[in-house]
């Protein structure tokens, strides 16, 4: 069996795990470049337990300027096996309003300037991404949460924008109308490369505002947004603490495969595979490739 370990991705407001045990800092380096910021690796009630800022501390890094590639490089190479991501974002549902959790199933990629991928000239893998989020991890993510008092909506369908800016009226109509659940800037391509890196991989999205389609919310702004996020953080450490607490010690198979997720992805043939690419891809791909 594989022992489990935790990792956290903390989004805008967290840039720090509190409840963190024997904990010690360090820096991962990753031939995908330079990652967010340290790894901060410690134990909660002897669960490994790897958490990373996103926007690294102080929020230094706009959603687009995030090396996602080396992100989750450095997170298989430490042995995360399942990765919660915790995220702010806005609502389009009057039933999913500011402090709303939601436990995200689907999402669409709206993004334009990010490496979506590990794979490309001279290895090419194509993983499924018809479920993008590994169904036990959010589960177990739903009862920790209701533990804590914390009552999640389970579902629904997360876009992701480039940004940095929010979304025009007329965006929001849309995606609205679409029937998306929430948006945000930061999750794609984070979920698909995860599934290439054969991680399982689930969102938190922590709503801080009803994006500007709401009549009684007409503009983001951060400084509304900032009141929300300290809620939400507070709230999302908590649950974190308790899904670790908690979380089986030997990793669960996924029931999707996204453990395995590359077991039929590779298409190129061996003697046409470029061996750069391959080195770079001991971490993410070496259980297929014996790199």
């Amino acid at each position: 069996m594989t022992k489990a370990v935790l990792g956290i991705i903390g989004g805008s407001g967290i840039y720090e795990l509190p409840g963190l045990q024997n904990v010690r800092e360090e820096r991962v380096a990753s031939p995908w470049g330079e990652p967010s910021g340290a790894l901060r690796i410690g134990d909660i009630d002897g669960l490994p337990v790897v958490f990373l800022p996103r926007h690294d501390k102080g929020h230094r890094l706009s959603p687009s300027d995030i090396n996602y590639r080396a992100n989750i490089d450095i997170l298989k190479r430490v042995g995360v096996t399942d990765l919660v991501s915790l995220s702010a974002c806005g609502s389009f549902r009057e039933d999913m309003p500011p402090g709303t959790f939601v436990l995200v199933d689907q999402f669409v990629d709206r993004t334009h300037k990010r490496e979506s991928s590990f794979f490309g000239k001279g290895l090419v893998a194509h993983v499924s991404m018809a479920h993008p989020v590994s169904p036990r991890l959010r589960a177990r993510i739903a009862e920790a949460a209701l533990k804590e008092g914390i009552e999640p909506k389970v579902g629904g369908t997360y876009v992701c924008m480039e940004g940095p800016q929010f979304s025009t009226y007329a965006e929001s109509m849309t995606y609205k109308q679409l029937g998306y659940s929430v948006i945000g800037m930061t999750n794609m391509p984070e979920a698909k490369l995860a599934r290439e890196a054969e991680i399982c991989y689930a969102t938190v999205a922590m709503v801080t505002d009803f994006d500007c389609w709401h009549p009684d919310h007409d503009a983001v702004t951060v400084s509304d947004i900032v009141a929300v996020l300290v809620d939400n953080a507070d709230r999302a450490k908590r649950l974190v603490s308790r899904l670790a607490r908690e979380f089986p010690r030997e990793h669960e198979a996924c029931p999707i495969g996204s453990d395995r997720a590359l077991d039929n992805a590779l298409i190129t043939q061996p003697e046409a595979r470029d061996p750069e690419l391959m080195k770079k891809l001991d971490a993410v791909a070496g259980r297929v490739l014996k790199v």
